[in-house]
């Protein structure tokens, strides 16, 4: 190997390195977003209703 291809691989390997780190931050800012997306659609939901009390309810089946 001569110390061409050592340098061309090294520097390669660098700029893997810088790709995968902004693939990286690029998916933590996206899930950043669809969590935020999340919790504004939880808050949107409406209170749910309590159930009824058993003791309103007439047996129709005897």
């Amino acid at each position: 190997m001569d110390v061409s291809s050592i340098a061309s691989a090294a520097t390669s390997m660098s700029q893997q390195k810088v790709a995968d780190a902004a693939g990286t931050l690029v998916l933590r800012k996206a899930l950043d977003i669809q969590a935020s997306n999340a919790a504004q659609l939880l808050q949107a939901l409406p209170t749910p209703q309590p159930a009824p009390s058993s003791q309103n309810i007439i047996d129709t089946y005897a």
